[in-house]
């Protein structure tokens, strides 16, 4: 009986270290929405990626009572930038005016709307080893 009470506590922790491990979730909760129409996504970018590159990790989720709850997972500790957008269409990508500005709403982390595309330095936040919310405006 101990040798499997042992083993029972030895498998618990080897399963909780090793999901330490691999990293953290980020969650990004956005309730601002217009409507729930399409679909609303979540993209995690870092310095050399951020504008420029696809995403290290992207997902998305249909909206209910104007707002979406998203989970980023395995996200490993360092400096990173998220970018939300509510896909009206659901075309899988942002629509533009002839002027060159959005047509669906956006947002970033840290909530920055400056003129102009988003920037890391604006956007950035850290990523210890403790799971973090974020609440993202678009």
């Amino acid at each position: 009986m101990k040798t499997l009470i042992t083993l029972i506590i030895l498998a618990v922790s080897t399963i909780t270290f090793a999901q330490n491990e691999d990293g953290v979730t980020v969650t990004v909760v956005i309730e601002n929405l217009l409507n729930n129409d399409g679909k609303v996504s979540a993209a995690l970018y870092d310095e050399a990626t951020f504008m420029r590159a696809a995403p290290l990790q992207a997902v998305e989720k249909a909206p209910e009572n104007k707002a979406v709850t998203l989970t980023l997972t395995n996200v490993k500790p360092g400096e990173y930038g998220i970018i939300t957008l509510h896909d009206l269409n659901e075309n899988g990508r942002m629509d533009f005016e002839a002027s060159g500005m959005p047509k669906e709403p956006y947002g970033t982390s840290n909530n920055q709307m400056a003129m102009g595309p988003p920037s890391f330095g604006d956007s950035k936040f850290t990523v210890a080893d403790e799971d973090i919310t974020l609440t993202i405006r678009m």
